[in-house]
């Protein structure tokens, strides 16, 4: 029997990445006529596989509007093969979330077009995620395909039970850590093992001999899959002239032009027993470790920063407060999200987010995130606009200025914060508007107390009065200018259910209740102490904590390196012959900002001499293309001081410090990270992925060959033994690595490179990421191992804040404080709360963070009455129980 070469036609395409996005677009126009034409012109051509990414069909359509026709025959008879997705992501500097938004929109777009290619298709992200296997399975896709993260080793090669990132065949089964299993292709000779294939009879002898051998030296089957493009390839017009050569060359095999819907069905037929499996994330852990890429989680890292916000504002605070104002009004923005959504997603392709483009590429992703935020802004504040008036506020006080507090993460939440009250107003026709300013500043403002439902007195700061000018822009009528009096009201929420909502007022008082407490119990000396913790600020800026829960002590957390970095966007590279530059021993500038008896901060600020950039040899090393690896620049002799300020946070009762650190970088080719000594002796940890706190070895593998271990995150990271532990929580800083010395945990703050890398020389100065940058992280304590999962649950909410809005004395349907779900759950980790497409069910949306069986349950308006969707919020015939599988994503919804 003949074995079977499958030929199949594509272009990989990077939307934007060595050229701009508009560069790339042009030549994207010109393909897809090619491929038209072709389509239409040769009989034989099979088809076209368009990269897995129905965003392409936009792109060009809206430059070539008139081609629609042709594209939908083309799809129609499945000669154009589209979807399943949007975009080709990057799987791990995106959120859970964001995954699940690129396959439903990806699966709306392909339903409108025609019928989705049924694999899941990862050709170039840097590394793959853990839950894919669960996730394609929860999509209804049975097989995933991908380029990176696994080594094939050959025949001749043993494979170890031990080795569970290497494949003997480009075929394996791919199990993810909750047992579900996919079909896994591998690339292993790259998806462009059949490109640019002679029509020409020599050149066709050498090109088959050799990629004969390269193919079948991994295939388990004798179906043999080439793949004819590569990145941005025009399609090869005369391909089925090269195939019918090839037939007449290699007799004993039959080439055809194909689609991977034909070769998947034929090639699982006769999948070999002996294809073995690998498991969880597939991040080339069995490789040298210079081309896992894990460092574009450091490159550009005010993408990564702007990335969370945007997340952390459409699926945290937009879509649940959306949610809960459909049930008053019957109405859900989908057209107004799937718009703020599709932006976002525009920014999520590998070369996009990972920060590894040309200047000009991540210029033009900030409106894209600034446009999508703005999109989430406005359709939360319409949907507490419609909350707040339906809160019932009539029993405070009259002269009272109520305000609603909206905890719409999934976690029982405790946080300070701030509120604007707005506590007088003057519209412009009432007056002059300088003279409505100047009465207003002139006037007389009371002292205020904050007050509860019930008329307690809360703990409260209220700044001094501010005027200013304001507007409203009313649904019925013309713009209402106005001027108004505002103070600022900062408090603690303490433990506010998930989903919840309470009521405050401010009112005019006589009689304020002051509490005198402190929790800076030595300000000399700077020790601040809470019922958890007791930090001591050392005199190189350095904390000493004592864990009060496992009478467990910490030192020289919070410590500054910084290291020269010769690498590239994707890589780095330590400067040769250096050693990192540490803030200890050098004294600081500690001070007291604030001393509340909910809050007390502490700014610490140090002046560091760093080299102003690489050696001069660096950008010849650069301009020759000489491999990152090889390079021998130094650190310039040329220094200067770089001054870090770092706001240390203690809330009342909390376990956890919050850190917010400024700078002004105006230093080059360097990489600047925060130390957290633990000082635990274990040989794992644990880190927030994509559905999954996933278990990852401290220590790499025998093959690893580089001198650094980087990893992605995305809130946490986590190091504990039987006995106590740490988190070290962050917002938009993707990147970490434990350091052997003490199981550090090393939080990467700043990467500045000068050149993109990879395969030619395209300089990037603003990848140096001068200028001003302010990072927030946070580093929490527990005793237990299984205590751990409310710090992980801390570091979730502690990226969600508080939803607040003033509001006026009113009646209403609501209660002052009331919760619209409940969600229990010790190791559930939320991700949504939306409207389903269809409005029918309120989706719900989780995973379990631990890889044992738990309990979850979560109610509506008191009732457990839900059923089980997939993924793609399909609703699944399996009934909803109370205990998690380990590891499961679970999605269900309540019948609206």
């Amino acid at each position: 029997m003949k074995k079977k070469v499958y030929i199949i036609s594509h272009s990989h395409w990077d939307r934007e990445w060595y050229l701009p996005y508009e560069q790339h677009h042009m030549r994207l126009v010109e393909l897809m006529d090619d491929v038209l034409e072709l389509i239409e012109t040769d009989s034989a051509f099979d088809s076209f596989h368009l990269d897995g990414q129905t965003i392409i069909l936009d792109d060009y359509l809206q430059v070539r509007p008139e081609k629609k026709a042709a594209v939908q025959k083309a799809i129609t008879e499945g000669k154009l093969r589209i979807g399943p997705f949007y975009i080709l992501q990057d799987g791990f500097l995106i959120s859970s979330e964001s995954n699940v938004r690129n396959m439903l929109i990806g699966k709306k777009e392909s339903d409108r077009w025609g019928a989705a290619v049924r694999l899941g298709y990862f050709p170039d992200t840097f590394g793959n995620m853990g839950q894919t296997p669960q996730m394609m399975k929860q999509a209804g896709l049975d097989a995933a395909a991908f380029g990176r993260g696994v080594k094939p080793v050959g025949f001749n090669n043993e494979v170890l039970d031990d080795e569970n990132y290497t494949s003997q065949y480009s075929e394996m089964w791919w199990q993810g850590p909750d047992d579900s299993t996919v079909l896994g292709l591998l690339f292993a000779n790259w998806y462009s093992n059949g490109n640019e294939i002679p029509a020409e009879k020599e050149a066709a002898l050498a090109f088959w001999t050799q990629k004969l051998a390269e193919v079948e030296k991994f295939a388990s089957t004798d179906h043999l899959l080439m793949m004819n493009g590569v990145d941005h390839q025009p399609v090869q017009k005369d391909i089925t002239k090269a195939i019918a050569l090839a037939n007449e060359l290699f007799p004993e095999y039959e080439f055809i032009h194909s689609n991977f819907d034909t070769y998947l069905k034929q090639m699982q037929q006769d999948l070999s027993e002996k294809v073995g499996t690998v498991y969880g994330e597939l991040t080339s852990q069995e490789t040298d470790g210079w081309f896992t890429l894990a460092n574009t989680a450091s490159a550009r890292v005010y993408l990564k920063q702007w990335n969370t916000a945007v997340e952390r504002q459409l699926e945290n605070r937009t879509e649940p407060l959306a949610a809960m104002a459909y049930e008053l009004t019957g109405n859900y923005p989908h057209d107004q999200l799937d718009y703020a959504w599709k932006l976002l997603l525009q920014n999520h392709p590998h070369d996009s987010i990972c920060g590894c483009s040309v200047d000009e590429v991540h210029r033009e992703m900030i409106p894209r995130f600034e446009k999508a935020n703005e999109v989430g802004k406005y359709l939360a504040e319409e949907a507490l606009s419609q909350l707040v008036i339906a809160v019932n506020t009539e029993d405070f006080p009259e002269k009272s200025h109520p305000f609603v507090v909206f905890n719409t993460s999934g976690y029982q939440k405790s946080e300070s914060i701030k509120v604007r009250i707005e506590i007088e107003r003057k519209q412009f026709k009432e007056g002059i508007p300088h003279e409505l300013w100047e009465g207003l500043v002139d006037s007389d403002t009371p002292a205020f107390a904050v007050i509860n439902t019930q008329g307690q007195q809360i703990s409260a700061t209220v700044s001094k009065p501010e005027t200013c000018f304001g507007y409203e822009l009313p649904k019925d009528r013309f713009r209402v200018p106005y001027m108004a009096k505002y103070v600022e009201v900062e408090l603690l929420i303490s433990d506010m259910a998930p989903f919840s909502w309470a009521t405050f007022a401010l009112q005019p008082t006589e009689n304020l209740d002051v509490e005198i407490d402190s929790m800076i119990k030595d300000s000399k000396n700077y020790v601040l102490e809470n019922s958890c913790l007791t930090v001591t600020i050392n005199e190189d800026g350095t904390l000493e904590v004592l864990d009060k829960s496992s009478e467990k002590s910490y030192d020289n957390l919070l410590l500054i390196e910084d290291t020269g970095d010769i690498g590239n966007e994707y890589i780095f590279k330590q400067s040769e012959g250096t050693t990192p530059i540490l803030s200890k021993h050098h004294p600081a500038e500690i001070s007291v900002v604030k001393d509340e008896l909910f809050i007390a901060q502490i700014k610490i600020v140090q002046q560091m001499l760093i080299p102003e950039a690489a050696e001069d040899l660096l950008e010849q090393e650069q301009k020759a293309v000489v491999d990152f690896r090889y390079r021998k620049a130094g650190r310039s002799s040329k220094m200067k001081e770089l001054t870090i300020e770092t706001l240390v946070t203690m809330e009342k009762d909390s376990s956890r410090l919050k850190f917010e650190t400024t700078l002004d970088n105006q230093m080059k080719d360097h990489r600047l990270r925060i130390l957290f000594p633990t000082g635990i002796e274990t040989q794992t940890h644990e880190a927030d992925s994509i559905y999954e706190v996933v278990t990852r070895p401290n220590q790499v593998s025998k093959s690893w060959e580089n001198p650094t271990n980087p990893q992605h995150q995305h809130a946490f990271v986590n190091i504990h033994d039987e006995e106590s532990g740490i988190t070290v929580s962050n917002f938009g800083l993707n990147e970490y690595e434990v350091l052997p010395e003490n199981n550090t945990i090393a939080l990467t703050l700043l990467r500045a490179v000068g050149e993109m890398g990879d395969w030619g020389y395209f300089p990037t100065p603003e990848a140096q990421c001068l200028g001003t940058h302010t990072f927030h992280y946070g580093i929490d304590f527990h005793s237990e191992k299984e205590r751990r999962y409310a710090t992980y649950q801390r570091a979730y909410a502690a990226q969600i804040p508080f939803s607040v809005k003033q509001t006026s004395r009113h009646a209403g349907l609501l209660n002052a404080k009331d919760a619209y779900l409940m969600i229990k759950g010790e190791t559930f980790a939320v991700t949504a709360v939306k409207n389903s497409a269809d409005d029918d069910a309120l989706v719900v949306r989780g995973f379990n963070m631990s890889g044992n069986q738990a309990q979850i349950e979560i109610e509506k308006n008191g009732k457990e009455v839900a059923h089980l969707l997939n993924l793609l919020e399909e609703k699944q015939h399996e009934e909803v129980v109370k205990q998690l599988k380990p590891y499961e994503i679970r999605t269900i919804g309540f019948d609206r």
